[in-house]
């Protein structure tokens, strides 16, 4: 289970965007990479061609390029970042009883639900 997840609000902690607060549009947990929506744009300069239409595409765009995961931190509901931990919760499922990881923030020895 990933500490940071797609739709998650977080917190740049380093490099030249931190402080930035915005939404995780994209996790690369392959390369432990996530990319938060506003913080490192990036500009990318593309090819100009013309679509079916006929109108003129390319140029310079503005976009967001990944930032590795141990740059960012989760936003608690007090809108401060937060650490994430695990908790192992014994739930019922179709007559069983299993172990599941839940998420939780932890801020100064206490919990907080996420």
């Amino acid at each position: 289970m990933a500490k940071i997840k797609k739709g998650d609000f977080v917190q740049v902690i380093a490099g030249k965007d931190k402080g930035w607060q915005g939404t995780v549009l994209e996790v690369d947990t392959a390369n432990d990479r996530v990319i938060v929506e506003g913080a490192n744009r990036v500009k990318k300069h593309t090819r100009v061609g013309r679509t079916d239409r006929g109108a003129a595409t390319g140029g310079i765009e503005t976009i967001e390029a990944p930032i590795h995961v141990s740059n960012v931190m989760l936003v608690g509901p007090d809108k401060k970042p937060i650490r994430v931990g695990f908790r192992e919760v014994e739930v019922e499922r179709d007559g069983r009883k299993k172990i599941m990881r839940e998420r939780i923030g932890r801020r100064g020895g206490e919990e907080i639900e996420l």
